[in-house]
């Protein structure tokens, strides 16, 4: 290919390469220099593709060119339009688009012919710089709102009421990986995706056996596992805090004053 460089990951097969450089020379040849980048994305951009998976690639254009072109799906590759403009606007958290910027988490840059600006967008889709981190944990409440979950489930386990105990446990996982992703700069993975993303980019206060284990359980309903992750989260957010120059999430953790008991592990339990 005398115009484009690929730059493809070694685990794809030899079908999936001649798709994506099918692809590639198909869009050079529509777009010419309006073609940015490929990014590629799905289960084949993180090595867990089966037999089943399609690729998700993202061919980013100018927004000129852009304009004129949509998203075509088949069964053996998605071809996801991605204008420049898109991909440098990064959606707050809770907006329309928050959920779409884990679908750039770690995914491979095929090809970048912005001298790197591409490839730095990309990462800034995933990734939460400290002020956003703040506002995903305490602005928006997930903090709080996972411990008002996980409150609510200790409430009912004390009151005999197993079923409303095992929903609100249920409930409060989504929060609690919200926190856990944000304390590391980082957007939640989709759920498929999450034993992946904690064994292949480990978070530096929770292995992947911790935090899945503890997942497992608070999804079993077990009330140990809610107080086990309330240690845990009120000693990372001590350490967040530290590292952030500010006391907002322990504050908010200090300021559900005596509640805070149930959380205490049950003697001689």
């Amino acid at each position: 290919m005398p115009h484009l460089t690929l730059d493809l990951p070694h685990w794809l097969t030899t079908s999936q390469r001649e798709t994506i450089v099918a692809l590639a020379e198909r869009n050079h040849a529509a777009h010419g220099n309006d073609l940015l980048g490929l990014v590629l994305s799905g289960s084949a951009g993180r090595g867990m593709a089966t037999e089943r998976s399609d690729l998700d690639v993202m061919v980013v254009l100018t927004d000129a060119a852009a304009a004129d072109r949509s998203t075509v799906k088949s069964n053996e590759v998605d071809e996801i339009v991605d204008s420049w403009s898109e991909l440098t606007t990064v959606p707050p958290f809770g907006t329309e688009h928050w959920w779409y910027r884990w679908s750039y988490a770690w995914a491979p840059v095929l090809l970048d012919r912005t001298n790197g600006e591409l490839a730095a967008a990309v990462r800034r889709q995933a990734t939460l710089p400290p002020e956003e981190a703040d506002a995903v944990l305490v602005d928006h409440d997930r903090l709080d709102g996972w411990l008002n979950f996980a409150y609510r489930a200790l409430k009912n386990d004390r009151d005999g009421r197993a079923l409303e105990a095992r929903l609100d446990a249920a409930e409060s996982v989504p929060w609690l990986l919200d926190v856990v992703f944000a304390m590391a700069g980082r957007v939640r993975p989709y759920n498929k995706y999450l034993p992946w993303e904690l064994r292949e980019h480990p978070l530096d206060a929770w292995t992947a056996d911790d935090l899945l284990g503890l997942v497992q359980r608070t999804l079993n309903g077990d009330a140990s596992a809610l107080r086990e992750t309330f240690a845990r989260v009120r000693a990372a957010c001590a350490a967040y805090d530290e590292r952030r120059g500010h006391t907002r999430t322990s504050e908010m953790i200090y300021g559900w004053g005596t509640e805070l008991a149930i959380f205490e592990p049950v003697s001689g339990g």
